[in-house]
């Protein structure tokens, strides 16, 4: 059996990010799109983040997720030093409950974009959506999986009852 090499690669700042990102890998998963998950701190591992990011597209990957909580610099970073689309995912934090890792996120410069999602478990979901979708422009059968999953949605909204 042949390893198929990772599309995307999801990467937090701290294991405590999981419960979170791990929305992202799930979602990737039911698409069968192959990725990696990692902790890579722009704060406590700053070299190993530059490196990652540096030789990310030449690792054959095509998107990175980033999940961040506090400061929330990682998508940011990451973003500065690659130039492979990065989706931020802010992270809840203990006291402004992740308002403070989107605005950190969503604040990028002109010239180094992030595309940034919701806080939370929905964020990590659709910025693996979003990854799908991407990667989705050169691969068909990715792009029926991707319209099928969208007429389920749909079909689960018409099937919805209200309990009068």
């Amino acid at each position: 059996m042949t390893e198929t090499k990772p599309a995307v690669a999801i990467l937090m700042g701290s294991n405590s990010d999981w419960d979170v990102m791990k929305n992202a890998a799930d979602m990737l998963t039911q698409f069968g799109v192959p990725f990696t998950a990692k902790v890579v701190s722009a704060h406590r591992m700053p070299d190993e983040m530059f490196e990652f990011a540096e030789n990310a597209r030449k690792n054959g990957f095509k998107v990175i997720i980033a999940g961040a909580g506090g400061a929330a610099h990682l998508p940011g970073m990451l973003a500065a030093k690659t130039t492979l689309p990065v989706c931020g995912v802010p992270v809840p934090s203990r006291y402004l409950k992740g308002q403070d890792s989107l605005y950190s996120i969503v604040q990028m410069p002109k010239g180094v974009p992030v595309a940034t999602f919701a806080i939370g478990e929905a964020g990590a979901a659709n910025a693996a959506l979003y990854a799908v979708q991407i990667l989705s422009v050169t691969d068909e059968a990715l792009a029926d999986k991707l319209a099928d999953f969208r007429r389920a949605q749909n079909q689960k909204a018409r099937d919805m009852v209200l309990p009068l």
